[in-house]
């Protein structure tokens, strides 16, 4: 059997949804449970409510606020957020597929245990991001700023870091098939090991030397 070479790249994300309907919620309007779909709302505000299992299909969303609310099982699908904006994301058991974010802030995403496909984070700042015991397949990070990524018992299947700045990965039990970190800013980089089988380039294996000899217990003088 021939041994394979090269990295293959992740599938590209989801275009935004036409023909749809403009839609602007008010509180209440959105409950546990509910399915939007086929709508473009100016102001998603979510923030502070507690609404498991909601579903958000074809839509195109201008600006998510969702500080605080617990979105446990939320589903995305075939949509674009366009700004997502919150101090804490509690959206772990998710499920989503061929969904762009296109910009926002995020302190701490608590997306563990989830699945994302066909997904594409764009010029987003993550602070802490935890994606324990997840599935990613074919998702970028496209000009993002992450601090730091947890991707504990996660598995990794065709996902790339373009032009964004990845300061720590950790975690043990990581599955990793075709990630790719050449596109990657990793001159700040403290910690790497969760992404033991990740490709990086010829520049990069230069500069994260002393890394590598630290966490493999040498001293290099």
């Amino acid at each position: 059997m021939a041994r394979k070479t090269g990295v293959e790249a992740p599938r590209p994300t989801t275009t935004a949804p036409s023909d749809l309907e403009p839609w602007a919620p008010g509180p209440g309007d959105v409950l546990t449970g509910d399915r939007i779909e086929g709508r473009r709302i100016a102001v998603l505000d979510l923030r502070d409510e507690r609404l498991p299992d909601l579903e958000i299909e074809e839509c195109v969303v201008e600006t998510l606020r969702a500080g605080d609310a617990d979105l446990r099982g939320l589903r995305v699908r075939d949509s674009v957020v366009e700004v997502l904006d919150a101090a804490v994301l509690r959206a772990p058991s998710g499920d989503w597929r061929d969904v762009r974010v296109d910009g926002g802030r995020i302190g701490s995403a608590e997306l563990h245990g989830g699945s994302f496909s066909v997904v594409e984070f764009v010029g987003m700042k993550l602070g802490f991001v935890n994606l324990r015991g997840s599935t990613l397949t074919d998702v970028v990070f496209r000009d993002c700023v992450i601090d730091e990524l947890d991707i504990a018992d996660a598995r990794l299947r065709r996902v790339s870091f373009v032009g964004s700045t990845v300061r720590e990965v950790a975690g043990t039990n990581t599955r990793i098939e075709d990630v790719d970190l050449r596109g990657a800013d990793l001159d700040r980089v403290e910690r790497l090991d969760g992404l033991r089988g990740a490709t990086i380039g010829g520049d990069q294996l230069y500069a994260l030397a002393p890394l590598f000899a630290a966490q493999a217990g040498y001293r290099v003088e």
